[in-house]
């Protein structure tokens, strides 16, 4: 096979499916690109990202050696954008974490629980 993993092809898509598109390497190799490796981010439908008859640039990111199954990313190629309007997710605790709140209080109060349990048990 002429094609190895990590060589940058471009190549004409012939075929597009909801799992991935597949691309014409040449006049006897086809490769797909899964769904995953079109972009960075969510994709809710793959023909709003990719037609039949476009030429992509991809990546060969693996070669299956029975089968001869090229897959191929467009993704890895692509920087990967970072969406500043996202708000800063900062960390939220249930108790006033500056209280010293934990472990070591559950095992100053458990004696006193279960004396509280067995004397509701007894009272039953």
């Amino acid at each position: 096979m002429k094609y190895k993993i990590g060589m940058i092809i471009t190549g004409k898509i012939t075929g597009v499916q909801p799992y991935g598109a597949f691309v014409s390497l040449d006049d006897n190799y086809q490769g797909l690109i899964h769904v995953s490796e079109v972009k960075h981010g969510f994709i809710k439908n793959i023909h709003d990202e990719l037609s039949v008859g476009d030429k992509v640039k991809v990546k060969v990111i693996d070669i299956d050696e029975y089968t001869q199954k090229i897959s191929l990313s467009i993704r890895v190629l692509e920087k990967p954008t970072i969406n500043l309007a996202l708000p800063n997710k900062r960390k939220r605790y249930f108790t006033n974490r500056k209280k010293k709140l934990g472990f070591s209080s559950i095992e100053e109060k458990l004696d006193d629980w279960i004396d509280e349990a067995i004397e509701d048990i007894l009272e039953k």
